[in-house]
């Protein structure tokens, strides 16, 4: 189920149908399908592209059809951002996974509304339990659930989170499994889900707990949030950075080559 939004609000790249309508009508468009109604009649759900998951997409038709089913698929990179003004698109900034949950709980907080947080250790969530408080005092942690480090969960694990999560009764469920587990557990999952919106935030988790730190302000905003991360983990993110980046641009300039030949008289 699409959120009812206008069609100007997204935008096709390379195949996947991108949110342009920016943060602000992202969090209004969320906040407007948050009902109090339960049980939810379907979960409304988030995900992050990104050059990095548009290369897995491509390796996964699974993936592929998880992104493509997602209620709103945010800009989560300068990739995209680029190949949107190459194709004369209207995405100017990115949205990540951090604005998306650092622009809602302010939200949440005015309506004393439930969250759930799914993911992670069982230390960043405690480290995230403290520091919600603080910052956001009204809002209610209906409950949180480290769960197995494994490559995929079993049905019986899947059914213990999603009666763990329907049980606490939330508003909001924060999943941070990172990508792509995350994203096929929610499209596998998100119809059993009675809670009004639910997104895969992956590292926000570690950022949000400081367990990781995210890349200063001024990265952030030349695009280059990647830079720093790359200098402090480079064996876990130089695939990412300097693999899955070009091949992602390539894709771009391809397509647009072929768009641009099909179109001369």
């Amino acid at each position: 189920m699409k959120p009812v939004t206008d069609k100007a609000m997204h935008e096709s790249i390379l195949g996947f149908d991108v949110w342009a309508g920016g943060l602000s009508s992202c969090l209004d468009d969320i906040v407007t399908g948050l009902h109090p109604q339960r049980p939810a009649p379907s979960c409304r759900w988030l995900a992050c592209i990104n050059p990095h998951s548009y290369v897995q997409a491509k390796r996964s038709e699974k993936f592929a059809r998880a992104l493509r089913a997602a209620d709103w698929l945010i800009p989560d990179g300068v990739g995209i951002v680029l190949a949107s003004r190459h194709q004369g698109g209207t995405i100017r900034d990115r949205v990540t996974g951090s604005d998306i949950f650092l622009g809602l709980m302010p939200k949440l907080n005015q309506h004393a509304s439930r969250v759930f947080f799914l993911g992670s250790s069982q230390d960043t969530l405690d480290a995230i339990r403290a520091r919600v408080a603080l910052d956001f005092p009204s809002v209610q942690i209906a409950g949180m659930y480290s769960p197995p480090y494994t490559e995929s969960f079993s049905q019986e694990e899947t059914d213990t989170m999603i009666t763990m999560v329907n049980a606490s009764r939330p508003d909001v469920l924060w999943v941070g499994l990172t990508s792509p587990k995350q994203d096929l557990w929610l499209h596998e999952n998100h119809q059993r889900l009675q809670v009004g919106f639910a997104a895969g935030i992956g590292a926000v988790f570690d950022f949000y707990a400081n367990t990781v730190r995210r890349s200063a302000p001024i990265f952030q905003r030349l695009g280059l949030e990647w830079l720093p991360r790359l200098l402090r983990e480079p064996r876990r993110l130089w695939r990412r950075m300097l693999v899955s980046a070009p091949l992602f641009m390539w894709d771009v300039l391809m397509t647009s080559q072929k768009l641009h030949s099909r179109g001369k008289p």
